[in-house]
């Protein structure tokens, strides 16, 4: 069966406003950081409704997570705890700081690291735990946060996939945690193209963030090019990054903020178009968020039983005749060669983790489809799977 449009598995919404912001970018003669990277910055302090934090722009969020384990001071002797499900990123920033990844098992209905899984490999060496948000649903917070506390750990929230997630009435982002690493990536919630924010509390870490998120020098770029003092001097106290957001990164994401709560609705009625929809088949549907919380939606991730009869890779290939991208989130850690084979990972340590990745496939969520767009995905499934 073939199709005149294909439909892929994710595409940005990117409008003239953004465009115009990156035009004026380029003929301002500001195309790195400088004054709309500030202004993203504030903005995204007033979206999360709580001046008390700081929002620092990278390039990446796995820059984020790096610099938010670097102002920590993790190094080498340190453990950090992070989950098997997730995308390499999150265990890779603790291999940059010479430090060792644990890795712990999720829960088999929201794929998010446990209370539990995190308690029980806490040693003597654990620094830092780094809960991954997976598909814009929360983790358990006030339970990890406690046992952070008692165990004096330190808290970095990968929020990739978080934004706007709400847990407990309360925005990710403004938890009381030592930092949240959200992602602007192409095919998330909102986009920069490429880029990420890190959010924190601390002052002191913020500043350390600053400083090393541009090559460990004392004053930011912006600073030496705008200050009406003599601008030249500089000093670098610090070895550091190159991880600062341009403003044509910047430009896009002064508008893509401005849109992030009309996206919002629109994920989380595609979202339930797709529970309802898909209700009556064989399948394992998302978790939906408990009272009090809210889900981002940044993936609908579906897993097939094994009464199909059918395998996850059959699936794909099928849904990709009839024209339809899916994906898999994630192939877990203890799955890839490095993690693999440096650490002695075995999927019977992660037998959750390991049986999602078996079943899982992530359908087209993003807010350029149509309802028409949804209805071929859906029959396409019952297609598939022989229920049409």
């Amino acid at each position: 069966m073939g199709f005149d449009k294909p439909l892929p598995f994710s595409l940005p919404e990117i409008g003239e406003a953004e465009i115009e912001e990156v035009v004026d970018s380029l003929r301002s003669g500001w195309v790195t950081t400088g004054p709309k990277a500030k202004k993203f910055e504030s903005m995204f302090t007033d979206f999360l409704g709580d001046s008390s934090l700081h929002s620092i722009s990278v390039n990446s969020a796995t820059s984020g997570l790096h610099l938010a384990l670097e102002a920590l001071g993790v190094g080498p002797g340190d453990e950090v705890i992070v989950p098997t499900y997730t995308f390499t990123a999150t265990a890779e920033i603790v291999r940059y700081l010479g430090a060792t990844p644990v890795f712990v098992d999720v829960d088999f209905d929201t794929f998010n690291m446990t209370a539990d899984s995190f308690k029980a490999a806490i040693t003597s060496r654990t620094k830092v735990v780094i809960p991954v948000h997976f598909a814009g649903l929360s983790c358990d917070m006030d339970s990890i946060i406690n046992i952070a506390r008692l165990n004096q750990i330190h808290i970095v929230e990968d929020a990739a996939h978080a934004l706007p997630t709400v847990y407990n009435d309360q925005l990710i982002g403004t938890l009381d945690t030592d930092f949240t690493v959200f992602s602007f990536y192409a095919n998330k919630t909102m986009t920069t193209g490429e880029g990420g924010m890190v959010v924190t509390r601390d002052s002191a870490l913020a500043e350390r963030c600053k400083i090393m998120r541009l090559h460990g020098i004392s004053r930011d770029a912006f600073d030496r090019y705008t200050s009406t003092k003599p601008s030249w001097f500089y000093e670098v106290v610090a070895p550091g990054f190159k991880y600062n957001m341009p403003d044509i990164s910047a430009a896009i994401g002064i508008h893509q903020l401005v849109k992030l709560p009309d996206f919002q609705k629109k994920r989380k009625l595609m979202a339930l178009y797709y529970q309802d929809a898909l209700s009556k088949l064989p399948l394992l549907l998302p978790a939906l968020p408990p009272s009090g919380c809210d889900h981002a939606w940044h993936l609908y991730p579906i897993r097939l039983t094994h009464k199909l009869g059918i395998v996850r890779d059959d699936f794909i290939r099928k849904m990709s005749d009839r024209g339809i991208g899916c994906s898999v989130h994630f192939i877990p850690l203890h799955m890839h060669p490095y993690w693999r084979n440096t650490y002695s990972l075995d999927s019977n340590m992660f037998p959750n983790a390991h049986s999602a990745y078996e079943m899982e496939v992530s359908l087209p969520l993003y807010t350029k489809m149509t309802h028409e767009d949804q209805c071929r995905v859906v029959q396409a499934v019952k297609e598939v799977l022989g229920f049409d």
